[in-house]
């Protein structure tokens, strides 16, 4: 009598929060931004999906000072998610991520990576996630930095409603033309905006925010979140422009605004 050949069981596919520094002129320590529990279990992975794999091993190097990797660097399995993530977005027909779960498949915990932040949130990766779990793959989100969220629970602005939308149209009339009809919804339903710029561009953006708003309604700008140079300011509309501030060309900032 033959016995059935038994499944060798899957690995997990953990989403490893990364320090919101990147690109930045200071880095912060990473036990002050990142929980022990996150690093250790980073610390553990040998197998990487990532936006950006130089990052990623920029990111390994600064774990391996706190906890000793399980393998060296160089025998890292490190695989970027497919360009067309990046230009397309991650649920543009036909694109399909399941093949880089190969080593989950094969019994091998995996980490999916951003070049800053929570993966798959304001980041590429959702794809895989999705495929992790049409798969049979468990996926373990770790604790860890998302701007997002901690932009909006230092606004003030509603937090039980909100959205996020992404990066605003480049071209001005357009722009202006989606900042008024998001804020009118925002005013409608008490939903908070959110959104993302280039750091260069944060300037064109705030001058634009200033021209299409409404003097009441409550803009918050959150830069350099989580970092020691970190500012969070949240006022009216009027009061930003008695402000008068400039948004710093080279910090990433998180832009929100709603009644």
């Amino acid at each position: 009598m033959n016995t059935p050949a038994m499944s060798s069981p899957k690995g997990r596919l953990f989403l490893v929060p990364a320090p919101l520094d990147f690109m930045c002129d200071t880095q912060a320590p990473l036990p002050q931004v990142m929980p022990e529990g996150s690093l250790l279990i980073a610390a553990q992975l040998s197998h990487w999906v990532c936006e950006n794999a130089k990052s990623t091993r920029a990111l390994l190097k600064r774990i391996a000072v706190v906890h000793p990797l399980a393998c060296v660097l160089q025998d890292q399995r490190i695989v970027e998610l497919p360009l067309q993530v990046h230009k397309k977005g991650d649920h543009a027909a036909g694109l399909d991520t399941s093949g880089l779960l190969a080593p989950a498949l094969q019994g091998h915990d995996m980490g999916l990576v951003s070049e800053a932040g929570m993966p798959a949130v304001a980041d590429p990766g959702s794809s895989l996630v999705r495929a992790a779990h049409d798969a049979g793959v468990e996926v373990i989100p770790l604790v860890g930095p998302c701007s997002l969220l901690l932009a909006l629970a230092a606004s003030g602005l509603n937090g039980q409603q909100f959205a996020f939308q992404g990066y605003l149209p480049q071209d001005a009339a357009q722009r202006a033309q989606r900042i008024q009809s998001l804020e009118k919804h925002a005013l409608k339903t008490g939903e908070t905006q959110i959104f993302i710029e280039t750091p260069y561009r944060n300037q064109a953006l705030l001058t634009a925010l200033l021209g299409s708003l409404q003097d009441n309604t409550r803009l918050c700008l959150a830069a350099d979140v989580s970092l020691a140079k970190m500012k969070i300011h949240s006022l009216k509309v009027a009061d930003w422009k008695k402000k008068g501030q400039v948004p710093d060309k080279h910090s990433p900032v998180v832009f929100a605004f709603g009644p």
